[in-house]
């Protein structure tokens, strides 16, 4: 018999991506752990999910605030375990250009963009490789690949969370711990070829699949 599932959590939630994301990996019998910071529409978002009979809590948190990230993840896994599956989607979008961008506010979005998902892993990794199942999973962009003057630095935060995603891989794998981007180069948009939920499914495959540096990037072009 199996053992439960330990929960899915979603840092950076929203309508998008991580709501396809969402739907994924509760369609795959995952309990949602759910961060955000606009506490009401995460509020709104578990009920909705509640309702349809799905297991699934908020925990409101800034996740360019590492103690305020590692709050929530110390109250996730007091309520619901340890847990099995990690996306991180926190991003910031400022308009460029370039010299335009303050050395504060470029230290903020990287911390929103990078360094909360290096506060994730190394928070959630250590029982992953103790049990020798779990996934860390990141939003990528295609400005890591492209970048562009216009979103200084999201395109420096898409290229941090590349790497990152690939060191991990490297570095975990090994100890048994899938690791894996989807690099998103397109605009995100209903209907199209860059639907969340095919999004979505390009997430549910790296999760699927082996722990593998050389398969931990989806470049996903529609």
């Amino acid at each position: 018999m199996d053992s439960p599932k330990g929960p899915a959590i979603i840092i950076g939630y929203g309508s998008g991506v991580s709501g396809a994301v969402a739907e994924a990996f509760a369609g795959e019998g995952y309990p949602l752990a759910l961060i955000a910071r606009d506490a009401a529409k995460l509020d709104a978002a578990v009920s909705a999910f509640v309702a349809r009979g799905i297991n699934a809590q908020g925990f409101a948190a800034d996740a360019g605030d590492a103690a305020s990230l590692t709050n929530a993840l110390d109250a996730i896994r007091g309520a619901h375990g340890d847990a099995e599956v990690l996306l991180y989607n926190a991003a910031y979008w400022r308009p460029g250009p370039v010299l335009d961008t303050t050395p504060e506010s470029f230290d903020e979005d990287f911390r929103v963009c990078v360094t909360g998902a290096l506060v994730a892993a190394c928070a959630l990794a250590p029982a992953m490789i103790a049990a020798r199942r779990g996934t860390l999973l990141l939003t990528g962009g295609g400005l890591a690949l492209y970048p562009s003057p216009q979103a200084p630095s999201l395109s420096v935060g898409k290229a941090g969370i590349r790497a990152l995603a690939l060191m991990l891989a490297e570095e975990l794998a090994p100890k048994g711990i899938r690791v894996g981007t989807v690099t998103i180069a397109g605009q995100v948009e209903p209907g199209t070829a860059f639907a969340p939920e095919k999004i979505a499914e390009a997430f549910l495959l790296l999760h699927r699949g082996q722990p593998d540096p050389k398969t931990a990037e989806v470049v996903f072009t529609g």
